[in-house]
């Protein structure tokens, strides 16, 4: 039978969601986990691959096991198994043919700012003091919905097939002292989030005009965007199915 799992995580103590050599990751702590409580050898797929030090509020994985599972009694038993930075909300059948990665139809990242210093924050969020101007940012926002084409935003050297993506979301809100970027898209190239973030900030420095953001974007050449941000602002935050 297959299953999705439900679940959020702290990113800061994990080298991101994925399995790899010599770092622990999040992928790895769950199928361990998951291994160990079923007695049998689990391997989850998730629905995105987060790098080092970003969160998770809201992600979905998959895995198949050979047998029914009460989730009300397997939720409280991996939680008080797992380590206190991971948490489970849910587990729940689905079709055998369900994936949780191609499946998904809407991903929703949040990346947090705090422009006056707090010692209680920094783990998840990325100080920055200079002032900067929301509505320019907010201009540059509805710039992404012109595009489909990404490429001057992903990490290079990648092994995608298309640098498409479509964006359905994005702007920029500010509380007090804190600022937040919301942004959706049927699917996410790598650093991609953390790349606009630091383009958009060098437009709040008046640094890159509007037009210049257009042009960045039509250049596919991801030295001609912004510097990648740090990774403890950024969450995700919303995974969508048609099924779910």
């Amino acid at each position: 039978m297959r299953y999705f799992i439900e679940f959020a995580y702290n990113g800061k103590n994990y080298f991101g969601f994925q399995v790899q050599p010599d770092a622990i990751s999040v992928q790895e702590t769950l199928d361990k986990a998951l291994s160990l409580l079923f007695k049998a050898q689990i391997e989850i797929v998730g629905a995105g691959r987060t790098d080092s030090g970003v969160h998770a509020k809201q992600m979905y994985a998959h895995f198949d096991f050979d047998g029914e599972i009460d989730t009300s009694i397997w939720v409280k038993k991996l939680n008080s198994y797992l380590p206190k930075d991971i948490v489970i909300y849910n587990i729940f059948t689905v079709a055998d043919d369900a994936h949780a990665r191609f499946d998904a139809s809407s991903r929703t990242y949040e990346y947090y700012i705090h422009t006056f210093k707090d010692a209680f924050i920094n783990d998840n969020s990325w100080y920055f003091h200079k002032a900067l101007d929301i509505e320019k940012m907010n201009e540059a926002c509805k710039v992404l919905f012109e595009y489909h084409d990404f490429e001057c935003f992903s990490k290079v050297h990648t092994d995608v097939k298309t640098f498409n993506c479509k964006i359905t979301e994005a702007k920029w809100e500010q509380n007090g002292n804190q600022l937040k970027f919301t942004i959706a898209a049927d699917r996410f190239l790598r650093n991609m989030v953390r790349a606009i973030v630091g383009t958009m900030v060098n437009v709040g420095l008046g640094k890159v005009s509007i037009d210049d953001f257009r042009k960045i974007i039509e250049s596919k050449n991801r030295s001609a965007a912004g510097f990648s941000v740090p990774a403890q602002g950024l969450y995700l935050v919303k995974v969508e199915y048609p099924y779910i």
